[in-house]
């Protein structure tokens, strides 16, 4: 089984939102996946967030074998240069 960090498009005509999950690589660009990592608007007003993600969770992904897609990465990319690097957990 073939893990992907993908888009998946939600929103409406010319007004899309996007999720960052965890799916499987054969499944649908909609369809289901294993787990919501976040969420990414391209074009936010007034006082929405453009990129809201969890890293601890992208970095448990990415530690267990899943690919992300180049948009997807871009988009990791950004995250941890604004929100600066996740701690390790201790458990």
């Amino acid at each position: 089984m073939a893990l992907k960090i993908r888009l998946q498009r939600l929103g409406r005509r010319h007004r899309p939102l996007y999720r960052l999950v965890v799916a499987e690589a054969s499944a649908r660009r909609d369809g289901c996946f294993v787990e919501n990592l976040g969420s990414y608007n391209p074009s936010p007003r007034g006082q929405e967030r453009r990129l809201a993600v969890r890293l601890g969770r992208i970095d448990h992904w990415l530690g267990v074998g899943a690919q992300p897609t180049d948009t997807a990465r871009s988009l990791i990319r950004e995250a941890r240069r604004v929100d600066g690097p996740v701690p390790p957990s201790g458990t």
